[in-house]
C-alpha cells in the first residue's frame, strides 16, 4: 500500500492501495463483501501511521442497533471495512442475489495474531480483564502491548470515555482492540475518530481476544459451519444473551428479509450505500 493513498467518503483508501470492494447496503448496513482473506490483506497493507478508522463485523442484532443510535450507525457507514459476521444474514442476502460473504471477527482476530501479528507489533487493548490480557501476550510474545480497561457501561461517561480516548493517541498502535460489544465499541471507535489524533485501525473485536487466549469456550466446528453459533451462545448464557438473540437479532433478521424481498423484486439495488 502506498503512503499517498487517500480516503474515500467511506473511510476507505483510493489509488494504489488494499482498498474494500465497493460496498453494498443490505438490511440498512453498510457491507464490504470480502472473505477472511480479503479482510486480513486490508487490514495488514494499510499503513500503521494512517489516521485512526474502524473495522466492524455486523450483524443481525447491528441492524436494529443503527436505528436506534445515529453514532453507531455513522461507525459502519464510515469505517475502514465492514464485514458480514452473521451466516444468517449471508443467507437472508442470498435470497435477495446479494452474496455478503462471510469474514467475522473472531476469525479474522484468530488469523491475525497466528499469521501477521509479529512481537513487535504495537497493539493496543481497550476492555478486558488483566488475566486476559496477560495471557495473550505470554501466548504471542507481544513486546508492545499497551492495555486501558475503563469501567463497565463508560460510554456514558464522559470523563471515563475521554481517559480512554486519551490513551489511544497516547500509545500510537497499529491495531486497536476495542474488547467490547456493540453498540460501546463502534460509538468509541467514533469518539476516537471525532477527537482527532490517533492512528491505527480500531478493531470491534468483542469477546474474541477471550476466545484466543481460552478464557472463552469457542463453538464447535459443527455448529459453526451450520450457522447456529448464535443458539449456541445463548444455551450458554441465557440470562445475559436472550435479548440480544431472541429480540433484536430477531427483528434484525425480518427486516433483512423484507430488504431481500425489495432486491428480488427490484425495488431497489444493492449499490445504493448511501
Amino acid at each position: 500500500m502506498t503512503l499517498g493513498a487517500k480516503r474515500d467518503r467511506g473511510g476507505g483508501f483510493t489509488g494504489e492501495t488494499a482498498s474494500p470492494a465497493p460496498a453494498v447496503r443490505f438490511a440498512g448496513l453498510r457491507f464490504h463483501p470480502v472473505d477472511v482473506d480479503e479482510a486480513l490483506r486490508i487490514l495488514t497493507e494499510r499503513p500503521s501511521g494512517a489516521a485512526f478508522s474502524a473495522f466492524v463485523t455486523p450483524n443481525a442484532e447491528h441492524v436494529l442497533l443503527r436505528r436506534k443510535d445515529a453514532e453507531f450507525a455513522a461507525c459502519g457507514d464510515t469505517c475502514l471495512l465492514s464485514s458480514n459476521d452473521s451466516r444468517i444474514l449471508l443467507a437472508a442476502a442470498r435470497l435477495g442475489g446479494l452474496d455478503l460473504k462471510f469474514a467475522p471477527g473472531a476469525h479474522v482476530v484468530d488469523r491475525l495474531f497466528k499469521d501477521h501479528i509479529d512481537p513487535d507489533t504495537a497493539i493496543s487493548v481497550i476492555g478486558g480483564t488483566p488475566e486476559v490480557i496477560e495471557a495473550l501476550r505470554v501466548q504471542f510474545g507481544l513486546t508492545r502491548l499497551f492495555h486501558h480497561n475503563p469501567p463497565m457501561g463508560f460510554i456514558n461517561m464522559p470523563e471515563a470515555v475521554a481517559e480512554a480516548v486519551a490513551f489511544v493517541v497516547a500509545n500510537p498502535a497499529q491495531y486497536v482492540m476495542v474488547a467490547m460489544g456493540p453498540p460501546q465499541s463502534e460509538k468509541f471507535c467514533q469518539r476516537v475518530i471525532a477527537a482527532g489524533g490517533a492512528t491505527g485501525i480500531g478493531l470491534c473485536i468483542g469477546s474474541s481476544i477471550n476466545v484466543l487466549t481460552g478464557h472463552s469456550q469457542a463453538a464447535p466446528d459443527w455448529v459453526e459451519g451450520s450457522g447456529t453459533v448464535w443458539l449456541y451462545r445463548l444455551m450458554r448464557e441465557p440470562r445475559r444473551l436472550w435479548k440480544r438473540y431472541l429480540v433484536r437479532g430477531m427483528q434484525g433478521l425480518a427486516i433483512a428479509l423484507v430488504d431481500a424481498a425489495r432486491l428480488r423484486l427490484g425495488l431497489r439495488k444493492a449499490a445504493d450505500v448511501g
